[in-house]
C-alpha cells in the first residue's frame, strides 16, 4: 500500500498533513553511510588495476595468472549478486549490510596481507562473495530509508554520482598508495571505508523486517555458478593447455551444458532466481547484451592499458592513475548526452549501435600503440574516444535494462544489471587474456626470449591481439544491439527500481 492507501483504509482524511512520514529521521545521515559503503565497492575495481603490476611483481606470479586477480571478484560477485539480494530479503537488510561491510573488510586484509598469489585470489573472491550481499542490501536500504518519491530520486541521484566518481577515486587513490606505500594499502584502504560504514550503519540503521515469503534458490544458484566459473575456467586453460585439451574444452562444454540447464530450470522453478520475463523484452534483453559486451571490453581495456602504461611505457603508478581520468571525464560526459539527449528524442535504436561502432573503431585504432607512442598525441585521444564510446553505450542501457518491468521485478532486474555486466567482465578478461598470451608466446618463438626488446615486443603483439577481440566483440554488440532494439523513444516505468553500478 502507499502511504495515502493506508490512511484512507484507516478512515483519516488523505490529506498531506495527515500522511505519516515514514521517512527515517536520520535518513540523510544514512545516505552518507550507504553512499561510503557503495563507493568503496566501485573503486576497487579500478584501484586494483592499478597496483596489479606492482602485485605480480612482488608476489611474482605470472602473466597467465594475473587475470584471476580481477576475475575472482568479479565472477563471484556477478555469479551471487541476485542470491545476495533474496539473502537480504530473508534475514534483514540490515544484518546483510553489515556482515556484508564486515566480511569484505576482513577479506580486504587478508589480501593485503597475501604472501603469494593462491592467497590473492582467494581473498578476492570472498571480497565478491560479501559485495554480492552488500550491493543489493545497500540499495534496498535506500529504498526503504527514503519514502518521500522526491527524496528518493535525490538519494540515489546523490549515490549514483558518489558510485560514478569511484572509478575516478580509485585510479587516482591507487596511483598514490602504491607509490608511496605499497599495494597492499589498495586493499587495506577498504577496512578505513568499512569501518567507517559499519559503525554509522550499526548505530543509524533500523532492523528491517524479513519477507518470509521469500526463498532461496539453491538449485539455480549452483547451476549459474558453477556453470559460469566453468566457462571462465575453460577460457584461462587455453592459455597454459591449449584449445585441444580436454581441460579447455571440456570445462567450456560442461559451463554452456549448466548454463542451458539454469535457463531451463528458470523456467520451470516456483523460486525464481532470476526470471526469464525479465530478459524476454526486445528493448531490455538488447541492453542486457549490450551491458554483458561492455563489461567484457572495459575491463580488458583497463587491464591491458595498465599494463602497457606501466611496462610498456614505464609509467609509475600515479600517473597510470592520472592518464585514465580523461577516460573516465570523456564517459560521464558522454553518458549524459546520450541518455539525457539523444536516446530521449529518437531512441535507443541508433544510439548505442554507435556507441559500440565508435569503441570498436577505437580499439582497432589501439593496435597501433606501439614502444615510443606519446601520451598527448596517440594515447589521450584513445583513450578520450573510447570513454565516449562506453558512455553512450552503458547510460542508456542501464535506464532501459529496468524499463517496462513490474514491481515484483524491478529489483531482480536492477541487480541483473550488475551482474551481466561483471559476468561479462570476467568471461571477457579470460578470454582475451588467452588470446593475448597466445600471440605474445607466438611473437617469441624463434627469437631470443631474454633480450629485453624482444619481450617488449611480445608483450605489444599480446596487448595489440587483445584489442582486436574486443574490438570484435564490440561489432558484435553493434549487431546484435542493432536487431534487437524497438525503434522510437520508449516509455519509462516510474516503477522500476533504480540502478546504482557497483
Amino acid at each position: 500500500m502507499s502511504q495515502n492507501a493506508t490512511v484512507a483504509a484507516c478512515g483519516a482524511e488523505t490529506t498531506p498533513e495527515n500522511v505519516p512520514d515514514l521517512s527515517h529521521p536520520r535518513r540523510w545521515w544514512i545516505l552518507v553511510v550507504i553512499s561510503l559503503s557503495m563507493l568503496m565497492g566501485v573503486l576497487d575495481g579500478t584501484i586494483v588495476n592499478i597496483a596489479l603490476p606492482s602485485a605480480q611483481h612482488d608476489l611474482g606470479f605470472s602473466d597467465a595468472d594475473r587475470q584471476w586477480v580481477v576475475t575472482a571478484y568479479a565472477l563471484a560477485f556477478g555469479s551471487l549478486l541476485l542470491l545476495g539480494g533474496r539473502v537480504a530479503d530473508l534475514v534483514g537488510q540490515k544484518v546483510t549490510f553489515l556482515v556484508g561491510l564486515a566480511g569484505f573488510a576482513a577479506a580486504s586484509m587478508v589480501g593485503g596481507a597475501a604472501n603469494g598469489f593462491a592467497m590473492l585470489v582467494i581473498a578476492r573472491a570472498v571480497q565478491g562473495l560479501f559485495a554480492a550481499l552488500l550491493a543489493p542490501s545497500a540499495l534496498s536500504l535506500l529504498m526503504t530509508t527514503f519514502t518521500d518519491p522526491r527524496e528518493r530520486a535525490k538519494a540515489f541521484t546523490v549515490a549514483g554520482s558518489i558510485a560514478g566518481a569511484g572509478g575516478a577515486i580509485g585510479l587516482i587513490l591507487g596511483g598514490v598508495l602504491t607509490q608511496y606505500l605499497d599495494w597492499r594499502w589498495t586493499m587495506y584502504v577498504n577496512v578505513i571505508f568499512a569501518g567507517v560504514a559499519f559503525a554509522g550503519g550499526a548505530n543509524l540503521l533500523h532492523r528491517t523486517p524479513r519477507d518470509t515469503s521469500s526463498k532461496l534458490d539453491v538449485p539455480g544458484t549452483l547451476l549459474a555458478s558453477i556453470g559460469l566459473f566453468c566457462l571462465v575456467y575453460g577460457f584461462s586453460n587455453a592459455e597454459t593447455r591449449g584449445w585441444g585439451s580436454v581441460a579447455t574444452w571440456g570445462m567450456l562444454a560442461a559451463g554452456a551444458v549448466l548454463v542451458a540447464v539454469f535457463v531451463w530450470w528458470q523456467s520451470r522453478a516456483t523460486s525464481l532466481l532470476l526470471p526469464l520475463r525479465v530478459l524476454l523484452d526486445r528493448n531490455r534483453g538488447a541492453s542486457f547484451a549490450a551491458l554483458f559486451v561492455t563489461g567484457a571490453g572495459m575491463f580488458g581495456v583497463f587491464l591491458f592499458l595498465t599494463y602497457y602504461l606501466q611496462q610498456s611505457l614505464r609509467y609509475s603508478a600515479l600517473n597510470t592513475g592520472f592518464a585514465f581520468l580523461p577516460m573516465i571525464v570523456a564517459s560521464s560526459s558522454a553518458s549524459a548526452v546520450a541518455n539525457n539527449v539523444l536516446v530521449a528524442r529518437i531512441g535507443p535504436k541508433p544510439v548505442v549501435p554507435l556507441g559500440m561502432a565508435i569503441a570498436a573503431a577505437d580499439l582497432t585504432w589501439m593496435t597501433t600503440l606501439g614502444l615510443n607512442s606519446g601520451y598527448v598525441t596517440q594515447v589521450l585521444p584513445q583513450l578520450v574516444l573510447v570513454g565516449i564510446g562506453l558512455g553512450t553505450v552503458i547510460a542508456p542501457a542501464m535506464s532501459l535494462a529496468t524499463s517496462g518491468v513490474e514491481a515484483a521485478d524491478a529489483g531482480v532486474a536492477s541487480a541483473a544489471v550488475n551482474t551481466l555486466q561483471q559476468i561479462g567482465g570476467s568471461i571477457g578478461i579470460a578470454l582475451l587474456s588467452t588470446m593475448a598470451s597466445d600471440a605474445a608466446t607466438g611473437y617469441l618463438s624463434g627469437r631470443n626470449p631474454k633480450n629485453p626488446g624482444v619481450l617488449a615486443q611480445a608483450g605489444l603483439e599480446g596487448y595489440s591481439t587483445a584489442y582486436w577481440w574486443s574490438a570484435a566483440v564490440f561489432v558484435a554488440g553493434l549487431v546484435v544491439t542493432a536487431l534487437l532494439y524497438r525503434r522510437g523513444v520508449p516509455q519509462q516505468n516510474e516503477n522500476a527500481a533504480p540502478v546504482v553500478h557497483m
